[in-house]
């Protein structure tokens, strides 16, 4: 089994919990861990919105629609969700970035992405 890298978050705290209903992260173990495998980097924490949702459909990832076969039942706005940091970025350029939990975003997501960008649609009060 894969470990995950050591679970600190973008503010050198303890990793947060971002989503269990539905269980999300790499490891769908609700956290945003990760680790070498992890090669989507799954570190970003966001809840979800209808432009999120629709700006990952357009990029060819649907995470809304639900896929009984793998036990998902879609994505709905509102939802956390562990997601992969370059997509979140390229939304975030393209003006449709989901909010994040900076408690529950892995440090490793600053390999991809600036902390400045994460705080300005950071959703925790102490960012």
């Amino acid at each position: 089994m894969v470990e995950p890298v050591p679970a600190r978050n973008v503010l050198g705290g303890d990793l947060a919990d971002c989503g269990r209903d539905p269980v999300t992260g790499f490891f769908r173990d609700g956290c945003c861990n990760t680790a070498d495998e992890d090669v989507g980097s799954h570190t970003v924490c966001a809840v979800v919105t209808e432009r999120f949702l629709e700006f990952s459909k357009q990029a060819g990832n649907d995470l809304s629609t639900p896929r009984p076969e793998w036990g998902f039942d879609g994505l709905r706005p509102g939802d956390g969700w562990c997601v992969c940091a370059s997509r979140w970025l390229e939304a975030a350029v393209a003006g449709a970035a989901a909010p994040v939990r900076l408690a529950a975003t892995h440090e490793r997501a600053l390999e991809i992405v600036p902390l400045s960008m994460l705080r300005t649609h950071a959703l925790d009060s102490d960012n």
